[in-house]
Order: structure tokens, then C-alpha cells, then sequence
């Protein structure tokens, strides 16, 4: 019986908590990518972004919820919907900010946000990022997804934010497009509909245009 339930045990995901309420939290973890000898697996971490350009990140992301053909026949396109809440914000801009800082070259941030509905059910936002030169990799594993907890069986969505608990209904983009681009996806991210959930997001080209966008100081 015992080794029965360590074969069926779910596999633990090294990590280090860096903040965590009951139904939230920001984390380290282990890059599964990660190999000591080959220095383009190796992240650019620590890396220091204050809450303020995070909270300006993650600010300009953006969902669109996918529609099949007669949908956007009949309603048109689903519009452009903000992928963060106003506490939402806040709470990402702060602890992603210290985990970055934290952060080793093999570790990524990730992050759990749930909004208990039931006993049995939660409504979760989730995923995680990592700094690659001047670049900011974001992967949304769900986005306001309903997650059942199961009366028998195994739970996964805190513990393994970066994976999605059901089909995604949702494309991600950012705002300014300018500093945006696509991550590019294998054929089989196309076969599961998993293409459009990591955009890239270039700091150096970011700064320049909230720069240039910035209130010019009057005479």
C-alpha cells in the first residue's frame, strides 16, 4: 500500500515562497529547462524592475476571448479586456518585483491568484515570467478560469500555476504593441490552441515609449 501512494504521490516542484496569503501567492521556481552547461537555458536573473514598471506591465496586458466563426459573425470580435484587477495589480507589482530581484538564472517567477466561490470551487488567474537580456517572457497558464476541486483525486492548480486546468479560451497581447512580440510556438501549441499565451515584452523599448509618451514638463 505504501508504495502504491508514493507512485501515485504528484511530483513536488522545488520552489521558494516569497509571498503567500490563503488564497494567493508570488514564487521561485525551478527552471525545468535549466542546464548548468548550456548558458542560453540560463536567465537573467536577478534582475531589478521596480513595482512601478511591473505595475505598468502588467497594466498593459490584455485578453481577447476567442470566438468561433459564428460568433464573430453575429457579435464581432471579442473586445480587449484588462488580464489584471486593480488588487490584482498591486499585490503582482510588489512581490513579482522582490521575486525578480531574488530570482537565481535557474529559478522563474511564478504566481497563483484564486477567488474562492464555493467550498468546492475557485475562480484562478495564474502563471509566470522570467527576464532573458532585455526581454520579459509571460506565460498565462489561466485566466479567470472556474477550477472545481475534486471530490477524490489530485489538485493541481496551485501546484502547477504555469499549466492550464482546462481548453484556453483566451489570447494574450500588450499594450504598447510596439514593445510586444510573439513568442514563436511549435505546431502541436497550434493543434492544443496554446499559441497565443506567452507574449515577449522588450524593457528597453518599453521605457522609450512610456518616455516618449510621458507629459512634457511646461515652460
Amino acid at each position: 500500500m505504501c508504495a502504491i501512494l508514493v507512485g501515485c504521490a504528484i511530483p513536488q516542484v522545488p520552489s521558494r515562497t516569497i509571498y503567500e496569503d490563503p488564497v494567493n501567492y508570488v514564487r521561485l521556481e525551478q527552471e525545468e529547462h535549466f542546464l548548468p552547461e548550456w548558458p542560453p537555458s540560463h536567465h537573467s536573473h536577478p534582475a531589478i524592475i521596480g513595482p512601478e514598471m511591473l505595475r505598468r506591465i502588467f497594466e498593459g496586458l490584455m485578453i481577447q476571448e476567442r470566438r468561433i466563426w459564428l460568433q464573430n459573425w453575429l457579435q464581432g470580435e471579442a473586445p480587449f479586456r484588462p488580464a489584471f484587477q486593480e488588487e490584482e495589480l498591486a499585490l503582482l507589482s510588489v512581490h513579482v518585483s522582490e521575486a525578480l530581484a531574488k530570482a537565481q538564472p535557474n529559478e522563474r517567477v511564478t504566481f497563483y491568484l484564486s477567488l474562492p466561490q464555493t467550498s468546492t470551487k475557485r475562480v484562478i488567474t495564474s502563471g509566470g515570467l522570467y527576464v532573458k537580456e532585455d526581454e520579459l517572457h509571460l506565460i498565462l497558464g489561466n485566466w479567470q478560469i472556474v477550477y472545481g476541486i475534486p471530490t477524490y483525486g489530485m489538485i493541481y492548480d496551485r501546484r502547477y500555476p504555469m499549466r492550464p486546468t482546462a481548453a484556453k479560451g483566451f489570447d494574450l497581447f500588450f499594450q504598447p504593441h510596439e514593445a510586444m512580440r510573439r513568442e514563436e510556438g511549435s505546431w502541436i501549441d497550434g493543434v492544443l490552441a496554446n499559441g497565443a499565451d506567452e507574449v515577449v515584452i522588450n524593457l528597453r523599448t518599453l521605457a522609450a515609449v512610456s518616455a516618449e509618451s510621458a507629459p512634457k514638463p511646461t515652460e
